[in-house]
C-alpha cells in the first residue's frame, strides 16, 4: 500500500503537498525497486545560478526520466523584469526559458506531460492562450490554469511550470 504525501515551495510563494511514502514489506519489494531507487540520483540544473541562490531554489531536477522544472518568468539574467505590462511578451519569454532548460536534458516541448500555469490577469491569459498552439504542436500536456493574486515581483503577469517525461 502507498500513501502520499511531500511538500514544496514555489517561487510564487505557494505550498504544494506531494510525494509518497512506500508501505511494502522487504519482501514485497523487487530486485527493479532497488535498482531504481539507486540510479535516480537528482540531477540540477540552474538557468540563472546567481538570481537561483539569492531566492534561494533550483530551476530544474532531473530523478530518472522525470524532470521538474520550477516556475518561469519573463526576466533578464540579472533578475530584473523585462516585458512590463505586456502579457504576450512576458508568456513568451517564459517559453523561451523553459526552451532552454528542456534542450540542457535534450527534451522538447513534446516531452512536458504537465504544464501548470499562474497569472495575475487570467482574461489575458485566456487571450492570447493560443499562442500555445506554436509551443505544443503534438499533444497539450495535462495542467491547470491559476489565477493568482501575486506573483514573485508585481512587474510579473504570467509563470509557468513544466513537468517532463523524457523516455530513453
Amino acid at each position: 500500500m502507498m500513501k502520499c504525501f511531500s511538500f514544496a515551495v514555489l517561487f510564487t510563494g505557494s505550498i504544494i503537498f506531494w510525494g509518497c511514502s512506500n508501505t511494502t514489506t522487504p519482501a514485497e519489494k523487487t530486485d527493479s525497486t532497488v535498482k531504481q531507487s539507486v540510479s535516480e540520483t537528482p540531477e540540477y540544473f540552474s538557468l540563472r545560478p546567481e538570481i537561483e541562490k539569492a531566492y534561494g531554489y533550483t530551476h530544474a531536477v532531473k530523478i530518472g526520466n522525470d524532470i521538474k522544472v520550477s516556475g518561469a518568468v519573463s526576466m533578464d539574467d540579472k533578475g530584473n523584469p523585462i516585458a512590463k505590462g505586456d502579457f504576450l511578451q512576458q508568456m513568451k519569454n517564459c517559453y523561451s526559458g523553459l526552451d532552454k532548460i528542456l534542450k540542457h536534458y535534450g527534451c522538447t516541448f513534446d516531452d512536458v506531460v504537465v504544464e501548470n500555469v499562474f497569472t495575475t490577469n487570467m482574461p489575458e491569459f485566456l487571450k492570447h492562450a493560443a499562442y500555445r498552439n506554436e509551443i505544443y504542436k503534438k499533444q497539450f500536456p495535462a495542467g491547470s490554469w491559476l489565477g493568482v493574486k501575486e506573483l514573485a515581483l508585481p512587474e510579473f503577469l504570467i509563470e509557468i511550470e513544466l513537468e517532463v517525461h523524457k523516455t530513453n
